[in-house]
């Protein structure tokens, strides 16, 4: 649950290109390799299969993002990122609970996800929401070679 000094300020919106400046100011802080203002603009002009939420303040300042791709029953997890100044605050957590409601709205049944065996604070909040490793991609990073290990939820609640 995101803290409520935040949470009053807060409202969260289907991203719009409007969004992509900010979004990929977080980005480029959050990822060794971001993605770039076109990526995200395909994603949400061009790419069916996905659907992207911003948490934006009430003054319009983005402050965090999340993404899925919907493949039949399977929603896969691509980005999650909270700006550097709102990170510790249950913002990353609040979007991927409203992420894993929109998933199932569309009918998802389970999602999964890659993630960076470093990322410690991804990894513990992926388990907290019930995801569990289940594998490892080899090399999976570009930048590093670091493997990915993938996580499911299987039963989406």
């Amino acid at each position: 649950m995101v803290d409520s000094a935040l949470a009053n300020q807060l409202t969260f919106e289907q991203l719009r290109p409007e969004h992509l400046d900010q979004v990929v100011a977080i980005e480029q802080t959050a990822y060794p390799t971001p993605w770039s203002k076109n990526s995200f603009l395909y994603e949400i002009s061009n790419n069916i299969l996905a659907h992207y939420l911003a948490a934006v303040t009430t003054d319009g300042q983005v402050i965090g993002y999340a993404g899925i791709w919907l493949i039949l029953d399977e929603a896969h997890l691509t980005n999650v990122a909270v700006h550097k100044d709102f990170r510790r605050r249950g913002l990353g957590l609040e979007l991927v609970q409203r992420m894993i409601v929109w998933a199932m709205a569309l009918g998802a049944t389970r999602m999964t996800l890659e993630v960076r065996p470093s990322n410690t604070p991804a990894r513990t909040l992926y388990t907290a929401l019930g995801f569990e490793e289940r594998g490892i991609r080899k090399n999976y990073y570009s930048d590093t070679g670091e493997n990915a290990i993938i996580m499911w939820k299987d039963h989406l609640p």
